[in-house]
């Protein structure tokens, strides 16, 4: 397993943790951002095939207005059972939206599909969910840990896919920060805006087909709908509403599409949240010239911190195990 602590990270904001559970033999995981105090939540769904739990109570107009926890789980939908364990340790906290004398975590998430890459029967469960809540951490390990230890890139050259991985990258919004914890799970290549070209489909001779073997092979093995997806949170100190946040985790995708080619394909299930803890207050951008509204900064701050979270998951995932 390949287990790296971010470089060049500004950090979580102050209340958020993020926490593993891998197993390394299965070649599975989950990973859970933790914001006890909750947060202000979005969501944005782009791909074909996304499997998803608690997305609807995100979007504007619904009642819940904090969010307590976003879960980034491998094991396909299977693996959304470890969204119990979180709501298991949340609820040992007390924490939760209040109804009458109960309170009710809210928490969200987002799998990807590696039951191909490692045991197919080996899926995050409850128990999985719970170890990463205590595993959690404001400086956590990135590369092929918790939800990014099957992951796999670069799935349509008719050959074996490339590593992927879990990545995290921070972007200054004016005063307040971003900070992107993504997994790469796609079906399209990875590019680094500095590196260009990271993960491509292997070329013949690497393991993969030329295209005449393909097509002699009926096209090759080719991408598998549901089988492939990146996922991952935008988390910010920036004191956004709830609409504004539905509007990060939607420009974040930006960043996805810079980083991913081709992204939000019918065969792949990207969804990306948002997570707005709101300790930066929006006039800590004011001056003067005018500058432009804190949310727009988050906006555009999320899409680069995105692109090279993805990245930088390719490049951590890879290393000691015959990737890019």
């Amino acid at each position: 397993m390949t287990a790296n602590h971010p470089e060049g990270v500004a950090g979580l904001p102050g209340g958020v943790s993020v926490g593993h559970w891998t197993d390394e033999a299965g070649r599975t995981g989950c990973t859970v951002v933790l914001v006890p105090d909750g947060a202000v939540p979005g969501v944005d769904v782009r791909g074909g095939a996304p499997g998803t739990i608690g997305t609807d109570e995100l979007r504007p107009g619904m009642s819940a207005e904090r969010a307590h926890a976003i879960l980034l789980t491998g094991g396909s939908a299977f693996g959304l059972a470890a969204a119990g364990g979180v709501m298991r340790y949340l609820e040992e906290l007390g924490v939760g939206f209040a109804i009458g004398t109960v309170r009710v975590p809210i928490v969200a998430g987002a799998v990807i599909f590696d039951l191909l890459t490692g045991d197919p029967r080996a899926r995050p469960d409850a128990a999985a969910g719970y170890a990463a809540c205590l595993a959690a951490t404001e400086h956590p390990a990135v590369g092929a840990v918790g939800a990014g230890t099957g992951a796999t890139v670069a799935k349509a050259g008719g050959g074996p896919p490339r590593p992927g991985g879990l990545g995290m990258a921070s972007a200054s919004a004016g005063a307040a920060t971003v900070t992107a914890v993504m997994v790469a799970n796609s079906v399209g290549a990875i590019w680094d805006d500095e590196r260009h070209e990271w993960a491509a489909p292997l070329a013949q001779g690497e393991g993969g087909l030329a295209p005449g073997e393909r097509a002699a092979k009926g096209g090759g093995a080719g991408p598998v709908a549901g089988a492939n997806t990146t996922i991952g949170v935008v988390i910010t100190d920036a004191e956004l509403t709830k609409d504004q946040a539905n509007r990060v985790a939607t420009v974040a995708h930006d960043g996805m599409a810079r980083a991913v080619r081709p992204a939000h394909t019918r065969y792949d299930g990207d969804t990306i949240f948002c997570l707005a803890t709101g300790a930066v207050a929006p006039s800590a951008t004011a001056g003067t010239p005018p500058v432009p509204a804190l949310a727009d900064l988050v906006e555009v701050a999320a899409a680069e911190a995105g692109a090279r979270a993805i990245a930088q998951a390719v490049r951590e995932g890879g290393r000691g195990d015959g990737g890019a």
